[in-house]
Order: structure tokens, then C-alpha cells, then sequence
């Protein structure tokens, strides 16, 4: 295994090798000030005076290395203007050919700039992280606070690129203007329509994209799959974009999620209908609605291990217990049980393979489409849980055959069966399973075996070597680098084996995240599992108006998206909208209360309308957030971030739906408000929580 220290030092620019961050001496620094606070020879206030000045130092030297670069390019530029003027004069095509590919040279070398900006970026991110684990301060809180933020701010050039966006804008238009169509006087400033889509400009604008964590609307559904990127940036990831792949078995990796978040929600508009034929209370549709979510804690844990052998299997074995699932819970009716009933939701959390998606996406699909995939798998998720209630509004018919009854409340059921079995039939005819070693081969991006280690973390394999040999290259690496000891688990490139050793990789800015991820999926299942309650209850509601208004809120997901992967994220920062939009979610949940004022029909709808929408915005800015101060040995594995992220939303959701249930017994008057107060709580909580860890966000 490549410890970082000696990775970070492989994809460095050989000629500009003394000017990038030196993280082996930092690294070293940062050990010696451990065992000098050990032995008490050394106090905190100059441990961290003197590592604030030595890494004041590493940033001004690559800042004032990048400005001196940004000069040279800015000249070059400047030079081929007037080779360009001179040839506006007097064509010649031949000319012409050769200034372009001299501008595409200086984008290339401008690209290399960009890499030399991350790099050391991640360097930062990655020194500030080992200060505080090793020595327990809050030294990234203290340094990002009287740095990030002051008008000379080097940590910032670092950053935000500054000046670079400038030179990136010489290069687009002058390259507009030698295209073929320059007769037509069209500019990229005039055109934002028809941009220039020459591979070098296109390329850089990714490499800014990444570096600024500026996005579109793809990037931003894409963060929602949590699906874990490369951390350190390198040209031949590219190299693999001419690699195959099985669309088929990816497309009913997508139709899995689908559908099964169809089958979620499905029930909701009709739980407390159902319940209620069968002599239970109506709050007893949170028990029906959430027994789904209990099984799938169990649930997320075998098809994640399952995954590290097959992904054909698992999800046959998920079509078939969805499909028994869904006909006991339709059964339940003509049976006159509530216990078919929860043991038939039951069965549909057990067949929950939304690990097996995750893994698909991240394991088997080329860098080049991976982020397509993923925002596929969350658009996927979002129309499942806007067609499931608008699915149960249509099912609105009565009939009997053989002796089975299909109505309102069945329908659900028995539709979803059939869906399942069609699925099951469909996977097993066009579904290809990938083979291991082609996998290995597909994302090796370099010649060795010490390819880079974050693709292999992508790809959630394990190493073909035996511990021993880990153990013994990881010391050898350490010797050459000075890693040495003070790795410490975190740097250890094993997966967590289990929940308890995940959960002690987990930081506080981790687990800071969890709650917040926490705290909406709680707000987002009392909204949606309890409506058709609260509005029959306050409005006289049918099953109708509530799929509409359940279906209205899911479709809000991909504009909102939209709206905050094009714009608003661009605008902000991460933490600064993940702080926001958990300002906006409370204000929601206050404004749901009902205290003295008759409750009425607009002030539910608009303080679920903005319950929902910001609790979808923050789950995006969260996610991002969450991938980025995540230990890497939690990108893959059994035990990863992903189903950490599954197992926090779907406890929420299974305490929701109980939550529900269990203020059933105060009275339905009394429902909305009971359920609100722990929301609003944790709602609480979880801001300050972000603000005690604000700074650590960067």
C-alpha cells in the first residue's frame, strides 16, 4: 500500500517538486510536537504559534510560486494577442492552425498549474486533519478562522484560484475567435448559449470545478449518492473513458432504486385507511410505514457485504422477497391481519438493495460516466418517491377475483408485486455479472500494483495481499516517507471491519454531519409518514388530495436541484449553505405548529413545502461535506461511508414512524405537535453542532 505522503509526492510536477507543500516535514513536525506535549516539555499556545508560522510559510511559497506562473502564462497570452492581431490583417490558415495549438499550449500548461494548486490544497486538508487528530486541538478551527477570513488571505489564493479565472476567460475567447465561424463576430461573453467546447478549455473548467467544489446540476445530484471521488487529482484518470462497460446491468441497478422507492411511499397515502380496516388506530400506519425502515438497518448490512462477491445474486434475492413482500401485505386485507400486514413490510425492507446500487455504480462504471450513474441513482430515488403517492391516488378502484379483494388499500400491494416479478424476469435475462478481475483492470490507472490508492478505495476492494504483506509494505513506505507510526489507524488502507470500528474512525466534523443527515431524514418521515393523518384529520383530506400533495413535494426535488447545483452553490460555500438550510428547515418546523390560530390549509402546505425543499438542498450540501472530512478507509468496504450515511437516515426514519405511533395514544388532536417538538430539538441541536464545528468545514 502507497501511504499519502509518498502518493502526493508521485503526482508532483518533477520541475516544480520544491515549491509544493512539504508534507513530509510537517508530518514529521506534528510527531515531534506529540511527544513533546507528552513528556510536558512543550506547551499548546507554542505549539500552535509555531505550526501556524511554519505553515504560513508553506502557503506563501506556493502562493507566491502560483503568482509568478500566473504572470508567465498571462504573457504568453499577451504575445500570441499580437501574433493574432498581426494575422487579422493578413490571414494565412496555416498560421492560423499553428497560433491555435499554441493558445492549447498554454491551457495545458495552465492545466498543470491547476494540479499543482490541488495538490497542495488537499496537502493542506490533510496536515490540518492530522494536527488535530494527533494532538486533540482545534487547530483547523483556529487557523481557517484568522486566515480564511482576513483581506490578505494566502490560504484563500490557495483555494479559490485567484487570478487564474482570468486567465482561463484570455484563453476561451481567444480560442472563439479563431474557430472557423470568426466572420459572425460571435463572443463567449455575447453566447453563453454556445460555449466553446475545445477539450483543453473544457478540461480546465473541470480541474476549476473540482478545485472550487463549483458545480451544475449534474455534480449536485451526483454528491446525493455519496459514491466516493479521487481525492488527489491526476491527468490519467482520463485514460480510462475508453473502457467498457454493461449499460443493461446498469440501467436495472437504476430501475432497482426506482422502484423500490416507489414501493415506499406507495403505501403512504392509504397506511392509516388500511390500518383502520383491520381494527387497528389510524397512527398505526407509522408501525406499517416504518416497519420497512427497521428491516433495512439489517438490511443495508448484508447486501453491502453481499456486494463484495456478486451483485447478481443479491438482487435476485431482493426482487423475490420484495415480491412475497408486497402480496402478504396485500393478502393482509382478506386475511383481516395486521400482523401479514407488518410482516409483509417487513419483508420489503429485507429486500432492500440500495447498498447493491451504490456499490454497482462505484465498483463497475467508468470515472468517464460515474457521475452520470450517480446522479442517475438519486433522480432515479427522487421520481420513485414522487410517483409512489401519485400511483396510490390513481389506484382509487374496487373489485374482487378469485376471492382476493383489490381496493385502495390493496392495490398497492398486488401493483408492486407484478412490478417486481416483471423485474425479476427482466434482471435475470439481461443482467451481466462483472467479473473481479475486469474491475481491477478497469480502474488501475497506473502500470503498478500501487496504483492510486483512492481508486482502489473507490472501487471497495480488497488487496490481493495478505495483511502481513500490507502491514510490511505500509512500514516500508513509512521508513521512506517518515510516516512512521504516527499513521495511526487513520492512515491505515484496511476498510473498517465492523460498525464499532467505523464508528471510531468517525471525527467530530463526521459525526456532526451524521446528525445533521439525521435530522432531515426525522423531519422529511414525520412530514410524509404522518400527512394523511394530520390532513384528514384537520382538512377531511382523501386519498386523492394526499397523493397529490405528496407527489407535488417529490417532484420539487430535481428543479430545487437544479436551482442550487447551477446557481446557489456556485455563490457559497458548502458549509455556508449546509448552515442555511438548516436555518430554513426550522423556521419550517416552527411554522407547522398549530397553537392559536385555527390550522389551515396554506400554513401546512407552505410549511411542508419548505420543510421539504430545504431538507432536499441541505441533504446535497451534507453529503458533499460528509464525503470530504470522512476518513478514507471509510470509501470502501462493507463498513463504509455510504451505508453510515443509510444506517443514520434510516434509524431516523424508523423513530419517526414510532414516534408517530406512540403519540397516537395522546389523541390525534395532539399528533402534529408532539411529533414536531422532537424535530424541532434535534433541529436545535444540530445547528449548534455545525457552528461548533463551522470552521472545520474547509
Amino acid at each position: 500500500m502507497v501511504a499519502f505522503g509518498k502518493k502526493l509526492k508521485e503526482r508532483q510536477i518533477q520541475e516544480w517538486q520544491g515549491y509544493y507543500i512539504n508534507y513530509k516535514l510537517m508530518k514529521k513536525k506534528v510527531r515531534q510536537y506529540a511527544e513533546q506535549i507528552g513528556v510536558g516539555s512543550e506547551e499548546r499556545r507554542h505549539v500552535l504559534k509555531d505550526f501556524s508560522r511554519m505553515l504560513d510559510n508553506q502557503i506563501e511559497k506556493i502562493v507566491l510560486f502560483l503568482l509568478e506562473q500566473q504572470g508567465l502564462l498571462a504573457s504568453r497570452i499577451a504575445k500570441l494577442g499580437e501574433w493574432q492581431e498581426a494575422l487579422q490583417q493578413q490571414p494565412d490558415i496555416s498560421q492560423l492552425d499553428e497560433l491555435r495549438e499554441a493558445y492549447r499550449e498554454v491551457g495545458r500548461d495552465l492545466l498543470k498549474l491547476l494540479y499543482f494548486v490541488e495538490l497542495n490544497a488537499v496537502g493542506l486538508r490533510k496536515i490540518l486533519k492530522k494536527f488535530d487528530k494527533r494532538l486533540g486541538y482545534k487547530f483547523t478551527d483556529y487557523y481557517v478562522k484568522t486566515r480564511a477570513n482576513h483581506p490578505y488571505s494566502q490560504l484563500q489564493q490557495v483555494f479559490k484560484h485567484v487570478g487564474l479565472g482570468a486567465v482561463v476567460g484570455a484563453l476561451s475567447r481567444n480560442l472563439v475567435e479563431l474557430q472557423d465561424r470568426q466572420g459572425s463576430y460571435l463572443s463567449i461573453y455575447d453566447q453563453p448559449a454556445l460555449p466553446l467546447q475545445d477539450p483543453i478549455i473544457i478540461t480546465i473548467k473541470s480541474a476549476i470545478d473540482r478545485l472550487t467544489y463549483s458545480t451544475n446540476f449534474l455534480r449536485f445530484m451526483a454528491q446525493h449518492a455519496l459514491i466516493m471521488q479521487d481525492e488527489l487529482p491526476s491527468p490519467i484518470d482520463d485514460q480510462v473513458e475508453d473502457q467498457q462497460y454493461h449499460f443493461m446491468s446498469l440501467l436495472l441497478n437504476l430501475v432497482n432504486t426506482f422502484l423500490y422507492m416507489v414501493n415506499t411511499y406507495i403505501i403512504v397515502p392509504t397506511a392509516d385507511d388500511y390500518a383502520m380496516s383491520l381494527g387497528a388506530a389510524a397512527t398505526v400506519c407509522g408501525v406499517v410505514i416504518g416497519a420497512m425502515a427497521v428491516a433495512q438497518v439489517f438490511s443495508s448490512v448484508y447486501f453491502s457485504a453481499w456486494s463484495n462477491r456478486s451483485y447478481f445474486r443479491p438482487l435476485v434475492f431482493s426482487s423475490i422477497v420484495l415480491f412475497a413482500g408486497n402480496a402478504m401485505y396485500a393478502l393482509a386485507y382478506d386475511f383481516n391481519s395486521i400482523a401479514i400486514l407488518l410482516i409483509g413490510r417487513l419483508f420489503c425492507g429485507l429486500g432492500s438493495a440500495r447498498a447493491v446500487n451504490r456499490r454497482y455504480i462505484s465498483d463497475c462504471v467508468p470515472i468517464k460516466v460515474r457521475m452520470q450513474a450517480s446522479a442517475g441513482f438519486v433522480s432515479a430515488s427522487a421520481l420513485g418517491m414522487a410517483c409512489g403517492p401519485a400511483l396510490a391516488g390513481l389506484l382509487q378502484y374496487k373489485f374482487t377475483f378469485f376471492n382476493l379483494t383489490f381496493n385502495e388499500v390493496t392495490l398497492p400491494g398486488w401493483v408492486m408485486a407484478g412490478a417486481w416479478l416483471v423485474y425479476l424476469v427482466w434482471l435475470w435475462v439481461s443482467f451481466k455479472e462483472p467479473s473481479r478481475e475486469s474491475e481491477e483492470k478497469l480502474y488501475s490507472t497506473e502500470p503498478k500494483v500501487e496504483s492510486s490508492e483512492n481508486d482502489s478505495l473507490e472501487n471497495g476492494f480488497k488487496q490481493p495481499l495478505l495483511i502481513s504483506s500490507e502491514k510490511k509494505q505500509h512500514e516500508e513506505d513509512g521508513d521512506q516517507e517518515g510516516d512512521g507510526s504516527e499513521e495511526g489507524p487513520e492512515d491505515s488502507r484496511l476498510p473498517a471491519t465492523s460498525i464499532a470500528s467505523a464508528y471510531r474512525l468517525l471525527t467530530p466534523s463526521v459525526k456532526v454531519q451524521l446528525l445533521i443527515y439525521f435530522m432531515l431524514k426525522y423531519a422529511m418521515e414525520i412530514l410524509l409518514s404522518e400527512s394523511s393523518v394530520i390532513t384528514s384529520y384537520y382538512f377531511r383530506w382523501s386519498t386523492s388530495s394526499v397523493a397529490v400533495f405528496l407527489a407535488c413535494l417529490g417532484l420539487t426535488v430535481l428543479p430545487v436541484n437544479v436551482v442550487v447545483g447551477s446557481y446557489i452553490s456556485n455563490m457559497f460555500e458548502d458549509r455556508q449553505i449546509l448552515l442555511a438550510s438548516e436555518i430554513v428547515v426550522l423556521i419550517g418546523i416552527i411554522f407547522s405548529f398549530h397553537l392559536f390560530v385555527p390550522y389551515s390549509v396554506p400554513q401546512y402546505v407552505i410549511s411542508g413545502l419548505i420543510m421539504f425543499v430545504s431538507a432536499e438542498v441541505l441533504e446535497g450540501v451534507n453529503l458533499s461535506l460528509l464525503s470530504r472530512v470522512m476518513s478514507s478507509r471509510l470509501s470502501r468496504g462493507t463498513y463504509n461511508g455510504g451505508l453510515l450515511s443509510t444506517e443514520a437516515g434510516t434509524i431516523a426514519r424508523v423513530i419517526a414512524d414510532a414516534t408517530i405511533t406512540l403519540a397516537g395514544y395522546l389523541g390525534e388532536s395532539r399528533l402534529l405537535n408532539v411529533t414536531l417538538l422532537p424535530s424541532l430539538f434535534i433541529c436545535v441541536s444540530s445547528i449548534l453542532a455545525t457552528l461548533y464545528t463551522y470552521n472545520s468545514l474547509y
